[in-house]
Order: C-alpha cells, then structure tokens, then sequence
C-alpha cells in the first residue's frame, strides 16, 4: 500500500518514531544539528507531502519548498534572506515560500508537523 491509498488515521506527534534525514555538509554552519523526520502521506502524484520533522540545536542554512508546518515542541529562530525574521515554538504556525532561503538557528530541539506542496 502506498502512502496516498492509506485510509484515514491519528498519529501522536511527540512520540512519533521518526527516521535519519542527514544534512549535507553544506547546510550546517555551526554545531552538531542532526534531522530526522517521518512522512505520513503523499499524494500520487508527488506533489503534495505531509509528515513530522525535527532537528536538534545548531545554526543551519536550506531553500525552503511552498511549506506550512505547526511547531510541536522546541524553539528556534527563522530568519528568511531579504525578509522576516522569526521566532517559533510550540503552536506556532509558519509559511515559508517555495525558493525561500533560510537560516535557522535552533535553541531547543524543535519538532513540527508540515505540509508540502511541491
């Protein structure tokens, strides 16, 4: 069964078990930051995903696809190249916009639920 004929469900996203998602060596402009992540449905054509993401504590660089994810638990500060700078935590809601370039700097290891359109 693929991820887009899965019928309906619930998942706990603080516990939910997430796998490796490494960085390239490129992204990481300081510190030890470690992502994992798991996806929880895709559509059949790719173009849209949904899933949980985490990433512990340290400075990292990446370009963003058209994104809105609710932060779970952690904090970290968001700061978008030529825009906003922002700072989230739990229940916090985002936007990012596809080609953003950000960095991220993450105090706390912060976990969130996301939904991608590609």
């Amino acid at each position: 069964m693929t991820t887009h004929d899965q019928p309906s469900f619930a998942v706990h996203i603080p516990e939910a078990e997430l796998e490796p998602e490494p960085l390239t060596p490129e992204q990481i402009v300081s510190g030890t930051p470690e992502v994992t992540g798991k996806v929880l449905w895709e559509s059949a054509d790719g173009k849209q995903v949904r899933g949980i993401w985490q990433i512990t504590p340290g400075v990292v660089t990446d370009t963003e696809a058209n994104e809105l994810f609710v932060v779970v638990s952690g904090r970290a500060t968001v700061a978008v190249e030529g825009g906003a700078t922002m700072e989230i935590g739990p229940g916090d809601a985002c936007v990012l916009r596809e080609g953003d370039r950000t960095t991220w700097t993450v105090h706390e290891t912060l976990r969130k639920a996301y939904h991608i359109s590609l």
